[in-house]
């Protein structure tokens, strides 16, 4: 067998790099929104999903979280932990009678379980989190009486307080202030450096320059993918 010859069932090299793979996925709430979707997202980058409104980028992420079943396809994920998910804070009720601290903590309960006492680790993740969203001293304020920027980075806190080696974003950063931005951004680019497969989904091309890698989809069907300068133009 030659150098450039595999086996059945071995994997490239860029196989082995993988995080997730997807094969002809057809998938949307109703009527579908993906179609013959086939890619692979890479390990330990951060992956920005581009595309306008209606291009399927939060149905692809819902089908990547597991909260939504594929009518047709294969999604294979090649890691262990439950994937992490933020929503945009839009869809999160501003009205719970929680602190921003309780609200990362919730993000132990993926590894712990509701009903289990916190260990001094889980109070130090969560701690930690805090910290790197710059949100320490908004923790023992109420969620709903911070501001829509304060608020998001609570809500990434408390993806990455579940410490699971695959976090989805959706939007974390849009219609956000400089500060927040910024915020997130270090914060992810940091999880990514720590072995955390990023896949954030977002309009706005100067955040997909920021990636490391790039997925443009247009009216449901995967039309670029590669690095950033690779794709951005066809944006």
């Amino acid at each position: 067998m030659s150098d450039g010859e595999m086996n059945d069932g071995e994997m490239s090299d860029d196989e082995i790099h993988d995080a997730i793979r997807v094969r002809d996925l057809v998938a949307g709430h109703g009527d579908p929104a993906l179609h013959g979707i086939r890619t692979a997202i890479p390990r330990a980058v951060i992956t920005a999903v581009l595309g306008p409104n209606g291009a399927g980028k939060s149905t692809l992420l819902d089908v990547l979280a597991g909260v939504l079943t594929p009518v047709a396809g294969v999604v294979e994920r090649l890691g262990n932990a439950r994937p992490a998910y933020v929503v945009q804070r839009s869809t999160a009720p501003e009205t719970l009678p929680i602190t921003a601290r309780a609200t990362v903590t919730m993000g132990r309960w993926a590894t712990r379980g509701p009903w289990r006492r916190l260990t001094a680790r889980d109070r130090g993740v969560v701690a930690d989190c805090l910290e790197r969203l710059g949100v320490t001293d908004l923790a023992d304020r109420p969620l709903g009486a911070l501001s829509g920027g304060q608020r998001q980075r609570v809500l990434v806190a408390q993806g990455l307080a579940q410490e699971s080696d695959l976090l989805l974003l959706d939007e974390p950063a849009a219609g956000l202030d400089a500060q927040a931005r910024v915020r997130i951004d270090e914060a992810l680019r940091q999880a990514a450096a720590d072995g955390v497969t990023v896949v954030r989904v977002t309009h706005d091309p100067d955040v997909a320059a920021g990636a490391d890698h790039c997925l443009l989809l247009r009216d449901g069907r995967l039309v670029g993918e590669g690095p950033p300068a690779q794709v951005l133009p066809a944006a």
